[in-house]
């Protein structure tokens, strides 16, 4: 069974929520945010409950206070182990990122902005993992959750779609820990058996989902179902697009022009387009990563990027399921798509 979880938006640090469900083989977390400059550390823990001694089964700490490097670690029964260090070049003070983190059957896969970051390999049972904790000088837009997604394949029509929930508020979270100061928000374990499609070599292909990207949306989009795509556009970009389409048209054409510095939003019904929408400014950045998030409304679309809304833009074709089909091109990489 895919357990579904609605994203945390903008949480303000240090943030402690519930994975529901839990991890297993195939989960995906996809988180979004920004070092702030002269940043000293910070860390995303997956752990065994939210009390503070509880185990955790991943702790990934970059740090930029003397270290400069990215620590990886599991404490267990109040003691850590030994740990996995690597250079932390890839997460700049300044910088915003895209961390995806992928369960395997022996280990966590990090990918940072596209890039496969490391392999940790589990050193206590994933299944018992519940709670995702990040605290520390970070600023986080987004951090989602999908299930049963095997990176490297372009079409995956049985992608669960999240649950009906309005607009989408913030989920609650746990108390927070008084040990961190607050930050302003931003925008091999036995009995995993492998699944097939799934990379578990290191160094797999920066682009998990191949462009032009293409997918179906089952039972249509329909109000209460969101879509967010992670990826990086690249350096000397000039655009791309998403389109959520209908048999005989697109019902969101999602167009983002560098060279006219404008997102234009747009319908297309059979051969014919309807009038253009351009306000609303350039959210994105050539050679920057993003997360661009699209929830379906009883009256519009609404857009976010990077955790801040964008855009909205009303539905011009009904009904809803209709629109079956999502497509992605231009000049970007895509890490993550989850639908």
């Amino acid at each position: 069974m895919a357990f579904i979880q609605t994203p945390f938006y903008n949480p303000t640090m240090p943030f402690t929520g519930s994975i529901q469900g839990g991890l297993h083989e195939g989960k995906m977390i996809a988180i979004s945010g920004q070092v702030p400059p002269g940043a000293k550390r910070f860390h995303v823990n997956l752990q065994c409950g939210s009390r503070t001694n509880a185990d955790i089964a991943l702790h990934f700490n970059p740090r930029y206070d003397g270290d400069s490097c990215v620590v990886a670690n599991t404490l267990q029964h109040g003691n850590w182990g030994s740990e996995e260090r690597k250079n932390n070049s890839i997460l700049p003070p300044g910088s915003v990122f895209n961390l995806l983190i992928t369960v395997t059957r022996d280990s966590f896969q990090l990918n940072i902005n596209g890039s496969h970051f490391m392999d940790y390999r589990h050193r206590i049972p994933v299944n018992r993992v519940d709670t995702i904790v990040v605290g520390g000088t970070v600023q986080i837009s987004s951090i989602a959750f999908q299930s049963n997604v095997f990176p490297g394949h372009p079409v995956c029509p049985s992608q669960p779609s999240f649950p009906a929930h309005g607009a989408f508020p913030p989920q609650p979270a746990f108390p927070t820990c008084p040990a961190f100061p607050p930050q302003p928000g931003f925008p091999p374990q036995p009995g995993f058996p492998s699944q097939p499609g799934f990379p578990s070599q290191p160094g797999f292909p920066s682009g998990l989902f191949v462009v032009p990207y293409r997918t179906s949306i089952n039972g249509g989009f329909t109000p209460g179902k969101t879509i967010i795509i992670q990826g990086n556009i690249q350096p000397h970009a000039t655009r791309f697009h998403v389109n959520l389409s209908i048999n005989s048209g697109i019902a969101l054409h999602y167009n983002a022009r560098f060279n006219e510095h404008a997102v234009v939003r747009n319908t297309k019904q059979g051969a014919h387009w309807g009038s253009e929408e351009r306000g609303g400014g350039m959210p994105f950045h050539q050679g920057q990563p993003f997360t661009l998030t699209i929830s379906c409304e009883n009256s519009c679309f609404r857009i976010l990027v990077n955790g801040m809304q964008a855009h909205t833009y009303n539905h011009r074709i009904t009904p809803l399921r209709n629109i079956n089909t999502l497509e992605i091109d231009g000049d970007l990489t895509l890490t993550s798509v989850m639908v």
